[in-house]
């Protein structure tokens, strides 16, 4: 028996937005398949249904593999695809697998000879890139930057000099109630002419993205408290 495939299906990044960055092939798919593994059941039971879902809730098998889940035993992940069945991955938000612990389970699948196949849909970190001016020829994603001060700044000044030399874009986020604490240190770590961007509530109809050297971000108000905000640090040329 042939073993089913790994559908990676992208989440929305923000309410009512499901329409306008998903293509109409999720809809097709997300109602030829009963079964999903995901980081979280309750936010991908309320996507599933803004995405087009017709296949009553009560008929979906949905495995979580989020923090909570056992990550020592995964072999309930793959028995559905094993035996011939197709499968959707579900992050949180955005594209699952990217910055997201779903890589594991893309990983085992490819070790399991499972076809994987991802969908076009929104991710925060390239939306940011394509947003800020910076260079898309050279880019990282660091994930968290350290919680501590001095660490966080040593971060800050390392990632400033590695783009100079590289002229390399760093991409990096922050918990979104320390956001605006990230970007004081940002200011305060960083030279005059290193410019820094903040994509916040992307795809959102407050969506908000500001691109501009330091020495300006320092003659402007600006809050992103609690809002999901990817941050980006390039001191180069385009």
């Amino acid at each position: 028996m042939s073993t089913g495939t790994l559908y990676l299906i992208p989440v929305p990044l923000a309410e009512g937005s499901a329409q306008s960055v998903l293509p109409v092939l999720h809809k097709e798919i997300i109602n030829a398949i009963d079964t999903y593994i995901v980081e979280n059941e309750k936010t991908a039971r309320y996507w599933l249904k803004h995405t087009g879902l017709s296949t009553p809730q009560s008929a979906l098998t949905l495995h979580a593999y989020g923090k909570h889940a056992d990550k020592d035993s995964t072999e309930i992940f793959f028995k559905e695809l094993m035996n011939g069945k197709d499968v959707g991955l579900m992050s949180e938000a955005g594209c699952p697998a990217v910055a997201d612990p779903g890589a594991a389970i893309v990983a085992e699948a490819h070790r399991r000879n499972i076809k994987v196949v991802p969908l076009v849909g929104p991710s925060s970190i390239l939306l940011a890139l394509m947003a800020s001016g910076f260079s898309g020829q050279s880019f990282s994603f660091h994930g968290y930057l350290p919680i501590d001060k001095s660490a966080r700044a040593k971060r800050i000044k390392e990632l400033e000099s590695s783009s100079e030399k590289n002229n390399h874009t760093q991409i990096f986020i922050e918990t979104p109630f320390r956001n605006n604490q990230l970007l004081e240190e940002l200011l305060r770590s960083c030279g005059p002419a290193t410019q820094v961007c903040v994509a916040c509530n992307l795809t959102a109809a407050d969506e908000e993205i500001i691109s501009m050297p330091v020495k300006l971000w320092k003659n402007k108000k600006a809050d992103f408290h609690k809002k999901p905000a990817i941050f980006l640090l390039y001191k180069g040329r385009v």
